[in-house]
């Protein structure tokens, strides 16, 4: 009987689940809706329910099961697995670890979401193995994570490779979520690229095809390829500072690949040539010839993967 990891994804809306072999292929992948009412009291309890109930439909016995990781947005204390804050979902020093383990009886590890999307694509994606890596992830914000030696950077307490919180814009820039202002994730993400597009179209009266619809990452990319000017200025501004970032965070861990994924990340060879041409600016040479900038291959499969290399490592399969 194959043995088999648990990886879980879980995020603000859906967890994503998955079985997966100690070689890190898939065997089996669903998603059910995150219940963040009462402070997201039931989502354990959800979990655990979930996996017993589709082990049951495979047929599969709990004993085959090893154990189980898990990607949590927020930041995590390595030993305990606790969480110590999850926006979305309305947990505080919430001892994820623990629960989860009471729950299902699996020896469970905890890491935060950014972390384990990293571990996937270092495992079975565009990582290809490599033991020193970054990875960024733009979306409706910017994660990231940063391995060194084969091994995630987490740093005292589980705030490491907080790319998206690196301040690019000193004085005068835009609020963050976080509460600083000027972090790369108000320019690089989705939501900050639509901010920029937008601000651009009200101070400038150009013709731009930005003006024919709504006003989307997707759509900003569409017509710089087209050759929409305006919608250029907004791309170069993007990933000059995404570029600029991620130098800087190179220049620390000098890495072997540098992973970009994200909704954001579907722009394609524009984006990853304009950020490259940046980042080779910036960084330190010998650091610039090191690094290949790569897009991400593994989509939404990152995470479940991740956990379930977290998994492994958790009992040493």
């Amino acid at each position: 009987m194959e043995p088999w990891l648990v990886g879980i994804d879980l995020g603000g809306t859906t967890i994503k689940m998955a079985f997966v072999t100690t070689e890190g292929d898939i065997v089996h992948k669903w998603e059910i809706p995150t219940n963040t009412a009462n402070r997201g009291e039931h989502i354990v309890a959800d979990i655990a329910r979930s996996l017993e109930k589709t082990l049951a439909q495979l047929g599969g016995a709990k004993e085959r099961l090893l154990a189980a990781g898990i990607g949590a947005p927020g930041s995590v204390e390595e030993e305990t697995g606790m969480l110590y804050e999850t926006v979305n979902i309305g947990w505080t020093n919430y001892p994820l670890k623990q629960r989860l383990e009471e729950a299902t009886g699996l020896p469970v590890s905890v890491d935060n979401d950014a972390n384990l999307a990293a571990l996937g694509e270092m495992w079975k994606g565009a990582g290809g193995g490599a033991r020193h890596l970054l990875f960024v992830t733009l979306g409706t914000g910017v994660g990231g994570g940063v391995i060194a030696n084969g091994a995630i950077v987490r740093g005292i307490n589980g705030a490491g490779g907080e790319i998206g919180h690196m301040t690019m814009i000193p004085d005068g820039g835009a609020r963050c979520n976080c509460g600083k202002t000027g972090c790369l994730e108000t320019i690089a993400s989705a939501t900050g690229i639509v901010r920029i597009a937008k601000e651009k179209l009200t101070a400038d009266e150009r013709p731009s095809e930005l003006r024919n619809g709504d006003v989307t990452a997707k759509a900003v990319f569409d017509a710089a390829k087209a050759g929409d000017a305006l919608a250029l200025e907004v791309v170069d501004e993007a990933t000059y500072y995404l570029g600029w970032a991620l130098a800087n965070a190179a220049n620390v861990t000098n890495p072997e690949k540098i992973v970009i994924g994200g909704g954001v990340s579907k722009a394609g060879d524009m984006l990853v040539e304009r950020v490259a041409a940046h980042f080779r600016r910036f960084a330190f040479p010998r650091v610039a010839a090191g690094a290949k900038l790569v897009l991400a291959t593994l989509g939404n499969d990152a995470g479940v993967i991740g956990a379930a290399w977290l998994a492994k490592e958790l009992v040493g399969a």
